[in-house]
């Protein structure tokens, strides 16, 4: 009769030990997933500030590039009418 009495509780032991090795090994598991989708949203995030951040960059060159064209297209029509009222004034003083 002691003898059944140890071995089932050694049995309800090696049971309960191998209960306690799975357990741990979902918590394992669980915690392994948790880790994985915490990088991938941080790759993500990181990956969406730098789409942001080019979307920005890209603004600011196409502003600079308006402003560049602006300037030189003003700059151009004050040539041409420097350039064009000084031929005006330049033959009223030849007719003369």
């Amino acid at each position: 009769m002691r003898q059944f009495v140890v071995v089932v509780v050694v049995v309800t032991a090696a049971a309960a030990a191998v209960v306690v090795v799975v357990v741990v090994e979902v918590v394992v598991v669980i915690v392994v997933v948790v880790v994985i989708v915490v990088v991938v949203v941080e790759v993500v995030t990181a990956a969406a500030a730098v789409v942001v951040a080019v979307v920005i960059v890209v603004k600011v060159v196409v502003v600079v590039a308006v402003v560049v064209v602006v300037v030189v297209v003003v700059v151009v029509v004050v040539v041409v009418v420097a350039a064009a009222t000084a031929e005006v004034a330049a033959g009223s003083v030849i007719k003369k």
